[in-house]
């Protein structure tokens, strides 16, 4: 039974900084709200507007409700942390890229309300995570992005305009940045997964395989 040495323990903790930042920030938004009665909501991206320029920064960082908030976050923070563990040359890269880039995007094609929420920063890291997955052929990498379909329920409708309250547009946006970056960086982070083949002795005619695995309604939500 494999363990962690003490380096990679603490390489995991160290991966979780990033994401529990980002969850802190946005649940003290929330209670900032809460307390004060208030709604940042109208900070999000509102499409071809001067004044919804700064929601491409703050968008993610801002959610409807609780509900919003919770549902977003056990993803964020599983997505985020293995990017930063797997990936942490450029793991900060990827975020800025998806963040900034998903938002300019919704903010040129969205519909005409406020696109607020950190799912597309999901969507964005879960393609980016899964892609990753595929082109190294790393059961690890698929395996923590099915989860985190799995966690978060229905993702794959999410990009599809079904539901007109739901910002699908961030979300498809996300999806595409996410996707695009596992290409730009497939030979960036863990290597692929090869199988490794060794001869047995004379007397054993067969060949054995062996893996090594190395505040109002115009506000949308995502």
């Amino acid at each position: 039974m494999s363990t962690f040495n003490d380096e990679e323990k603490r390489q995991i903790i160290r991966a979780f900084y990033i994401p529990f930042l980002l969850v802190y920030v946005m649940w003290l938004i929330k209670t900032i709200e809460w307390l004060w009665g208030i709604s940042f909501a109208t900070w999000g991206i509102n499409p071809r507007t001067i004044s919804g320029l700064t929601g491409i920064l703050l968008s993610p960082l801002l959610h409807a409700d609780w509900g919003h908030l919770v549902s977003n976050t056990v993803p964020l923070v599983v997505l985020t942390a293995a990017i930063a563990y797997f990936y942490k040359p450029i793991a900060i890269k990827i975020l800025v890229i998806i963040w900034l880039v998903t938002g300019i995007c919704v903010w040129i094609t969205g519909r005409n309300a406020y696109h607020i929420g950190a799912s597309s920063l999901i969507y964005g890291e879960a393609a980016f995570v899964f892609f990753s997955g595929v082109i190294r052929r790393s059961i690890t990498l698929l395996s923590i992005a099915l989860l985190t379909v799995f966690l978060y329920g229905g993702m794959i409708w999410g990009i599809f305009p079904f539901y007109i309250k739901i910002s699908w547009e961030s979300h498809l946006f996300g999806g595409i940045t996410g996707t695009v970056l596992a290409f730009v960086y497939r030979n960036e982070g863990p290597k692929a997964e090869e199988k490794v083949w060794e001869e047995e002795p004379d007397d054993n005619p067969y060949w054995e395989t062996s893996e090594e695995e190395t505040p109002d309604s115009r506000q949308l939500l995502n």
